[in-house]
């Protein structure tokens, strides 16, 4: 049985969540220069999420005064497991000034190994990997309300209570399909990936002709 922890402005001291932390991020839309950060979900994997709600200072809050979990994004020895990281990381980075690292990513994983389905999303993962079917309904609700909602809450802990089973189960694909290192080397770029991102380097890519 899974259990959702709400903190207001940051972890609570003291929190160990060991060496593989899932972390995902609920924003005001999909542009992470523009649409400000709103929450930030962590789970050890085991069944508990925590959800960290990130208060402007002009609606009373802290805004990016969150040491506890800026800490975390930075620690060199604690992995951090997003899926579809690139995102997450731009908008970590523009909202606390934190690069978040080191980073694995399962979409990634997902493409380099699930080369037979074009079907990568978090939905379809938890579906065919750890026998979940999540519901994405609250995806496009609004995430900057100061009230946030039990569906909401649902929601947002469910995209990190699964992503360490999923990952396992990549990982040994990986392994078996010989693209272990190829994805541990697209990793180490992503933080550089989001930079980028967020100078405006989307479209054109850079890497592009």
């Amino acid at each position: 049985m899974s259990s959702i922890e709400l903190h207001k402005h940051d972890l609570p001291d003291g929190l160990d969540l060991g060496s593989v932390v899932a972390v995902d991020t609920e924003t005001m839309g999909l542009n992470p220069r523009r649409d400000r950060l709103c929450l930030v979900q962590l789970s050890a994997g085991d069944g508990r999420a925590h959800l960290v709600q990130i208060i402007p200072e002009a609606l009373g809050g802290r805004g990016s005064n969150c040491p506890n979990l800026k800490a975390l994004l930075a620690n060199s020895d604690v992995t951090k497991l997003f899926h579809y990281a690139r995102f997450d990381i731009a908008a970590l980075y523009n909202g606390l000034g934190v690069l978040t690292a080191p980073v694995i990513c399962t979409k990634i994983a997902s493409k380099l190994v699930r080369t037979y389905t074009d079907r990568h999303g978090l939905k379809e993962l938890c579906r065919d990997l750890a026998g979940v079917d999540i519901s994405k309904q609250q995806q496009s609700s609004d995430w900057g309300a100061l009230d946030l909602t039990h569906e909401q809450l649902v929601y947002a802990a469910s995209d990190v209570l699964h992503l360490h089973v999923i990952w396992n189960k990549l990982r040994a694909l990986l392994v078996r399909e010989n693209r272990l290192a190829l994805a541990l080397a697209a990793y180490e770029f992503l933080p550089t990936r989001a930079k980028l991102d967020l100078l405006g380097y989307v479209e054109p890519d850079l890497f592009a002709h």
